[in-house]
């Protein structure tokens, strides 16, 4: 008998996974990629890291698919809504049941594994919207959530006797304790985000999304700068956004692109920053200025500012840092 399991990298995945897998059932990892994992803001590919090394732990195979494209049209349209911030929950999991059913035809696998417990998202996990997610993904009866399975009704696979239902769990809600008992039972470690993880639920994250979807300027591109830097609307198509330490300064410089512009200190320490959309000189005084605001001045009140338009030459603007109300005014 084989099964697709969702891996996050996370435990709650890990543990289903473990669980069915000692039942005998041929396991297949799948893990969706898209832009907005939790688990590590300093590399994009932090969570699929995680499930590369839980697949290795388990000795399974893992199949990576790029959900991106897909995925941002549900972030910006969800059918069924918001949680609490701009995680489109209920339809993120449609979306990637759906790709797992592919997946199953094509590999013919049998049923589904996934990590959910009962109770423990307040969106997503309670009766009503597991159900809504299994029958709008077509995949009624095939998804086993091993960590629940006592509380939910019976699925084909415990019915047609693929695995036993007594050795599943009936664990609910939000405490951590029960996962983390058994991972000790099982002699797991190093696994990533304990209650798993998504940047659409963080609350200045979402915050910086709204401000990005409302000013059209939503693609994969401007998500990525989200996850750095201070961020400051200049003008209705003018953003800025200030590094806040050299590892983000190094990460803004990689995501610079033709049209962008770059803003850095001459011969004191200070952030990058990267300029996108429309400038104008006023403009441009203005992001040096709010540059200048983060440099180390030493007692000074104004620096020397480089400046270029990517692929342009550099200049130098000599400006003064901006004050704490015009900055606060601009910030996002």
């Amino acid at each position: 008998m084989k099964a697709i399991a969702l891996i996050s990298g996370g435990l709650d995945s890990t543990l289903a996974t473990k669980l069915i897998k000692e039942q005998g059932v041929e396991i297949i990892a799948l893990n969706f990629k898209t832009p907005f994992c939790l688990c590590d803001r300093r590399i994009s590919s932090g969570c699929l890291n995680y499930s590369r090394q839980v697949a290795n732990n388990l000795g399974i195979e893992l199949k990576v698919i790029n959900i991106s494209d897909e995925f941002f049209r549900v972030v910006e349209n969800p059918k069924h809504g918001y949680g609490s911030n701009m995680n489109p929950c209920i339809d993120c999991r449609i979306l990637k049941f759906r790709k797992a059913k592919e997946f199953m035809q094509e590999i013919g696998a049998s049923f589904l594994v996934t990590g959910e417990v009962l109770g423990q998202r307040p969106m997503s996990q309670h009766r009503q919207a597991l159900n809504i997610i299994d029958q709008e993904s077509q995949l009624e009866g095939l998804v086993l959530r091993p960590l629940s399975a006592k509380l939910l009704p019976e699925t084909i696979p415990e019915r047609e006797g693929w695995v036993s239902r007594d050795k599943l769990l009936n664990f609910s809600g939000r405490t951590r304790r029960p996962q983390i008992a058994l991972a000790k039972k099982f002699n797991l470690k190093d696994y990533a985000c304990p209650a798993g993880g998504c940047l659409l639920t963080d609350p200045e994250f979402a915050k910086k999304l709204r401000e990005l979807i409302r000013h059209q300027e939503f693609n994969k591109d401007n998500v990525e700068l989200l996850k750095l830097g201070r961020h400051f609307r200049l003008a209705p198509e003018t953003k800025l956004v200030v590094g806040r330490n050299e590892e983000e300064n190094k990460r803004l410089i990689n995501l610079v692109g033709e049209g962008d512009y770059l803003f850095m200190p001459k011969d004191i320490a200070g952030p990058t920053s990267l300029g996108r959309g429309a400038f104008n000189e006023e403009l441009i005084k203005l992001a040096s200025s709010i540059t200048c605001r983060y440099c180390d001045l030493n007692g000074n009140s104004i620096a020397n500012i480089i400046y270029k338009r990517i692929p342009k030459q550099e200049k130098i603007l000599q400006v003064p840092a901006t004050d704490e109300t015009k900055l606060q005014a601009l910030r996002i």
